[in-house]
């Protein structure tokens, strides 16, 4: 499919809303890619030729071919016998590959930060709205003179949760449990039996 074509029809059954978010996501994805420069697409390509079995098949024929070559007996040239030229030359394309490599990810990191940028919106668009559902079903049931107070959670979930505090709890909860860990391996540490050297008989 080429980044100027529609997006293909989605099975039946599915959804309007859900169409609709994959047409979307879908747009978004061919605009990213035709944005993307000349570079980007060619370190792509690279990772892509280096993750597949005809570079493996290549490398098995060259490096093979190149290794029967310079054996001793062969009635070839030795034209690298002591297969320095051969480490060298898989030693620079080691260096370029991983550095094409390194790019390719440093890419799909970004990508998957965005998206789970995109997810953390969306889950505390969702949290405020059911807390904003939660509060409106309370005040029904209050108007309708219905009873809601033998469930505590009911207030509390009422209630907006600020992200920055629950992060700070964790943190805090996370500290206080590598301190336990941490005191509990000094305590362990200290309560071992020491080896001491053995006695030399008089």
């Amino acid at each position: 499919m080429t980044l100027d074509a529609a997006p293909p029809d989605p099975p039946s059954g599915v959804a309007h809303v859900v169409e609709r978010n994959i047409r979307t996501l879908l747009r978004r994805y061919h605009r990213e890619v035709q944005e993307e420069g000349w570079q980007e697409r060619l370190a792509d390509a690279i990772t892509r030729f280096t993750g597949s079995m005809p570079f493996v098949y290549l490398h098995l024929l060259l490096f093979g071919g190149w290794i029967i070559a310079n054996l001793p007996g062969v009635p070839l040239p030795h034209f690298d016998p002591t297969f320095v030229v051969l480490a060298m030359v898989a030693s620079v394309e080691a260096i370029f590959l991983s550095t094409f490599i390194l790019i390719t990810q440093n890419r799909m990191t970004a990508q998957a930060e965005k998206r789970a940028n995109l997810d953390l919106q969306i889950s505390l668009l969702a949290e405020h709205e059911i807390t904003r559902l939660i509060a409106l079903t309370m005040a029904i049931a209050t108007h309708l003179g219905l009873d809601t107070g033998h469930d505590p959670e009911l207030a509390e979930l009422a209630q907006d949760v600020a992200p920055e505090q629950v992060l700070d709890a964790m943190e805090a909860m996370q500290d206080q449990a590598t301190d336990a860990t941490r005191l509990d391996q000094g305590h362990t540490s200290l309560g071992s039996p020491e080896r001491g050297r053995p006695e030399r008989g008089r």
